[in-house]
């Protein structure tokens, strides 16, 4: 198992590129399973998550090829339509392959999903809008057994829930309904970019979407797909935990090249409200931190408000930023477990309900802390690119499910952090 190591105190200065998006290429990974050919999907992140989704879609039947960012797949006429425990445990996006098979093949028993701990994240969505259009669906054993008896049909399809509209669950309706009889409405539709991105992707394959982006998609059924090429968006999330980096020391000044802006709105509006110096063009943002910051109070909210996967990251800007911030989670109330470990390093954050009280301190220490999830361990990084002395972060295998070479990345930055083996 490898841990990151990071020596704190440098600034960073330089360019960085942004990866491909991991939200938005696993459900297009998943889409591709619709198509009657092959498709070839670019701009691909070298990840671990990527990597589940390869061996997933090859052990339902699907031939893979993967190389430089490229990824290949040909699903055939021999698809099977068991998704086992093993694969989708580890990776909650898994559960994107239950609208596909149940589309292509009208049957599908997907395992119900896994990934990171950080808090309640039921599946109820996905089950009542693909039992909308017409599948019969039971969970045994930890499977999730969808069945169309006949063909899916059109519906008309509310995804309302208790923190706002799901992504994924409108990824799995939405894709189910591309090959389903006549025409679906997905009202209260997530709009995030990524979404989007599988939208495009769907219609490049033959599919007739409307509405993509909006609260309201109106999918038309087609009698079948092909295959597309297709290049992933950037992502948004690494973009913006480079930003927050940038901010981290002062005298940094660092541009995030290969992103959208528009897609970090929220993130940028906040930064400037701290104090720190943003500029953003067409595909790149460029953050200078130079004073001291300012505190702020940030609510998360699904998109375009700002973003609950930045949320750790903000935090750790926060515990340096003089006097009292207040960040509060709407979107997984429990999504927390990165305080403790920031605590260890001298910071003072104090939990209320679901809002997390940050008293900004003069200076974090180094020392050894625990990645409990994806953010929560890019948090730690960037927390030990500001402390005085070494961090060392653990469990650095959530960091490698999201995040393409980061040390690798900040390193080029200036950053003192390297990989090793524990």
């Amino acid at each position: 198992m490898d841990k990151i190591v990071v020596g704190g105190g440098k600034k960073l200065k330089g360019e960085v590129f942004v990866s491909g998006a991991k939200n938005a290429v696993l459900p297009i990974m998943a889409a591709a399973l619709l198509g009657e050919e092959a498709s070839r999907i670019e701009n691909v992140p070298s990840l671990r998550d990527v990597t589940t989704m390869v061996r997933l879609l090859r052990v339902l039947g699907a031939k893979v090829n993967q190389a430089d960012h490229v990824i290949e797949i040909k699903p055939g006429n021999t698809l099977r339509p068991v998704a086992p425990y093993s694969l989708v445990s580890t990776m909650r996006a898994s559960v994107c392959v239950l609208g596909p098979l149940l589309g292509r093949l009208g049957c599908a028993e997907v395992s119900l999903p896994g990934g990171c701990v950080i808090g309640a994240r039921p599946i109820d969505l996905h089950l009542k809008g693909l039992e909308a259009l017409g599948a019969d669906i039971t969970i045994e054993h930890g499977y999730v057994k969808a069945r169309a008896a006949k063909s899916l049909r059109g519906a008309e399809v509310y995804l309302g829930g208790s923190f706002g509209s799901s992504v994924l669950a409108t990824a799995n309706v939405m894709m189910a309904a591309a090959l389903a009889k006549g025409t679906t409405y997905i009202e209260n539709a997530a709009s995030e970019p990524e979404l989007v991105d599988l939208a495009d992707f769907l219609v490049k394959m033959g599919a007739k979407i409307k509405g993509q982006g909006s609260h309201l998609i109106e999918i038309q059924g087609v009698r079948k797909l092909c295959g597309a090429t297709h290049s992933v968006i950037s992502d948004r999330i690494e973009a913006g935990t480079f930003m927050v980096a940038g901010a981290m020391t002062r005298g940094s000044d660092v541009t995030v090249r290969n992103c959208n802006p528009e897609h970090n709105r929220a993130l940028i509006d906040k930064l400037r409200q701290a104090g720190v110096v943003v500029n953003a063009t067409a595909n790149s943002v460029r953050v200078r931190r130079n004073g001291l910051l300012r505190p702020v109070e940030i609510t998360t909210l699904p998109y375009p408000g700002f973003p609950t996967d930045v949320q750790a990251q903000i935090m750790a800007l926060a515990t340096l930023t003089p006097g009292i911030s207040v960040i509060t989670e709407k979107i997984y109330p429990d999504r927390f477990i990165h305080v403790s470990e920031l605590n260890r390093m001298g910071s003072k954050i104090f939990l209320e309900g679901s809002s997390a009280i940050v008293h900004g301190v003069k200076r974090l220490s180094g020392a050894p802390v625990m990645a409990s999830d994806l953010r929560a361990s890019a948090a730690l990084v960037l927390a030990g690119l500001a402390a005085e002395g070494t961090t060392e972060v653990h469990r650095v295998y959530h960091l490698d499910r999201g995040y393409e070479r980061i040390e690798e990345k900040l390193s080029a930055l200036g950053a003192s952090i390297k990989r090793e083996r524990e």
